[in-house]
């Protein structure tokens, strides 16, 4: 996931000092007038009067502790991360092009996943026809850069981040199935353990077949 003295207009200035003036004279008259009946030297005892307007001093404001530092980095290149990343795949490589103008198919996530000095970069590189997930990365903040700590290149896979923990979504397909229609799905969760991803749980999904663009009745007539 960062005091102040102004200049008084000179009006309200000069009727501060009309008034200080007028008030010190007849203070220091008692004040005179007390020490004598008191025997004293006159000097009191317990020091300045920090703060007192006729002594012209000012209060001190209050000191404002530092901002705390933010842990959420700036913009990053995720396309030039994924490019100099040597653990993602060639055919990741070659396959991430720009769609349209110099927009890249890569969805990137900010959030708590490896309890670093600065947020983790969840990475997704997709197709650009049918936004099919090729390749999710998980890049964790050391040493001044960041370094990749999960991948997963089965595709079609998706990566998020999920309450702390990694949640990475793999479609299964059976033999015949289209790419548009697999037939379930593989969610599996994961934990930062130490110093890597630990898995904590997954569960299997099973899409229906009794739904599709084959099953719409036909037309009567």
């Amino acid at each position: 996931m960062r005091g102040l003295t102004g200049t008084l207009p000179a009006p309200g200035r000069g009727a501060f000092r009309a008034v200080g003036a007028a008030v010190a004279v007849p203070a220091a008259l008692v004040l005179s007038l007390s020490a004598c009946a008191a025997g004293g030297t006159g000097a009191r005892d317990e020091g300045p009067a920090h703060g007192d307007p006729v002594a012209g001093a000012t209060a001190t404001p209050p000191a404002v502790p530092p901002a705390a530092p933010s842990r959420t980095p700036g913009r990053i290149d995720a396309v030039r991360l994924v490019r100099a990343d040597p653990r993602v795949s060639a055919e990741v490589k070659r396959g991430l092009k720009p769609c349209v103008a110099d927009e890249y198919p890569v969805d990137v996530s900010y959030g708590e996943l490896t309890g670093g000095p600065a947020e983790d970069l969840v990475v997704n590189v997709l197709t650009c026809g049918d936004a099919v997930g090729v390749g999710s990365y998980v890049y964790r903040r050391e040493g001044g850069r960041y370094q990749n700590v999960f991948r997963a290149e089965e595709p079609p896979v998706y990566a998020e981040i999920d309450r702390g923990d990694l949640v990475v979504t793999e479609q299964v397909y059976e033999e015949g199935d289209p790419v548009s229609s697999p037939s379930g799905e593989d969610v599996v969760t994961y934990r930062w353990s130490s110093d890597r991803f630990v898995e904590e749980y997954r569960t299997h999904n099973d899409y229906s077949s009794a739904v599709g663009p084959d099953v719409s009745p036909a037309p009567t007539g």
